[in-house]
């Protein structure tokens, strides 16, 4: 959608979106924690760290614009034991580095920001911010429809015929559109379509499941704003961690577990394709065979609450178990690729009248908007 309404602002007269489910933002955008990421994470220089802080200023601007409700609200991260302190400074450091005003806090200050936080130092992140995505998507549908272009949702792809002045793609309805260019966007499907393009994307698209719990109501005041752990620089998820979200509610979470199904929202979701091509990937299996500890870890939480309750309460002593009550997951597409390395930043490849975004992960929604210019860029050079 953000591509869609860079496109149409840089004058494309003739413009379509093809949205496979029947609502929008039914998948990663729908389902992610609702949090405009502050760019803290990212390696200086890269294509993450640049879109992520462009695309966070311009979030925040078109939430204000369309009167989205949103919140600059900050976050802590949370070291709790003195082995984590040197990831905290080299986490401070990427922090100043890329920009941010970060603030390194001794323990006595923590609970300052969160009075039930424990820990031994922390940083505190104050371009952090909160929203809900849903209502970003339906905002940028709005303009680009108001602005001439078209959104068709149910509109599933199933081939694609290049011919020598257009591209003739079908659906699984039998209809087709006929088009110039094409950007694929499509998610847990990129490298799918990249295929039904004749486009090698060099990469597969691996599911993982992100679970989350509810803190019920009368818990809700342990947690002010977001609390994160010190993340793993070695591994692409940020751990366990309690984010407030716009409507009030807290959410804790997410562990990271292998799906079974790319749109596989339930522990016990399956599908034998997916499952399938999941399995005879030389690069999951090397993958696998460095993080095989961590994923049986990141299973054994996922279906015991008492497991995904001490993670927890590393940062919140006070966090009971019956506190919390499941709530919803979402599934990231992510990019492995032969070698077992899961692909960290933003992945594009062109192709004759074409582009393709392999890998979209965390911080793509806040970064949309300047990941839609940046694509939209690239379009408009290539196309003329």
């Amino acid at each position: 959608m953000a591509t869609a309404l860079a496109l149409v602002e840089a004058g494309v007269d003739s413009l379509v979106v093809l949205e496979a489910e029947p609502k929008m933002a039914a998948h990663q955008t729908g389902h992610n924690s609702g949090v405009i990421h502050s760019g803290l994470y990212y390696r200086p220089g890269s294509l993450k760290a640049t879109l992520c802080t462009e695309g966070r200023n311009r979030l925040m601007a078109f939430c204000a614009e369309q009167a989205i409700p949103h919140e600059q609200c900050g976050k802590l991260v949370v070291a709790t034991h003195a082995g984590e302190l040197p990831r905290l400074e080299a986490l401070e450091m990427r922090g100043h580095f890329n920009g941010l005003q970060v603030r390194r806090l001794p323990a006595a200050a923590l609970r300052e920001y969160e009075p039930h936080v424990d820990g031994v130092a922390g940083l505190w992140v104050p371009e952090t911010g909160i929203v809900d995505f849903r209502a970003v998507t339906a905002a940028l549908a709005r303009l680009i429809q108001a602005r001439g272009g078209e959104v068709r949702t149910g509109w599933r792809l199933t081939g694609v015929r290049n011919e020598p002045d257009q591209l003739i793609l079908q659906s699984s309805k039998g209809e087709e559109v006929r088009c110039r260019f094409l950007i694929a966007c499509a998610g847990l499907h990129a490298d799918r379509v990249a295929r039904l393009c004749g486009v090698d994307p060099g990469v597969q698209i691996v599911p993982f499941r992100g679970e989350y719990y509810a803190l019920d109501t009368g818990a809700r005041g342990l947690v002010k704003n977001l609390i994160y752990p010190v993340p793993d620089p070695q591994f692409p998820f940020l751990g366990v961690h309690l984010t407030r979200r716009i409507d009030g509610e807290i959410e804790a979470g997410p562990n990271a577990v292998l799906a079974f199904k790319r749109a596989g929202y339930r522990k016990l979701s399956f599908s034998p394709r997916d499952t399938w091509e999941t399995m005879r990937y030389g690069g999951f299996w090397r993958l696998a065979s460095r993080y095989w500890q961590t994923g049986l870890g990141e299973f054994y939480r996922s279906f015991s609450k008492y497991a995904f309750w001490r993670a927890l309460r590393v940062l919140i002593p006070t966090i009971d178990v019956d506190d919390l009550a499941p709530a919803g997951a979402g599934v990231r597409a992510q990019a492995l690729a032969p070698d077992g390395a899961l692909v960290d930043d933003f992945h594009l490849i062109s192709a004759y009248r074409m582009i393709h975004v392999l890998n979209a992960p965390s911080p793509a929604a806040t970064a949309s908007l300047s990941i839609g210019s940046y694509i939209a860029r690239q379009a408009m050079e290539q196309a003329s």
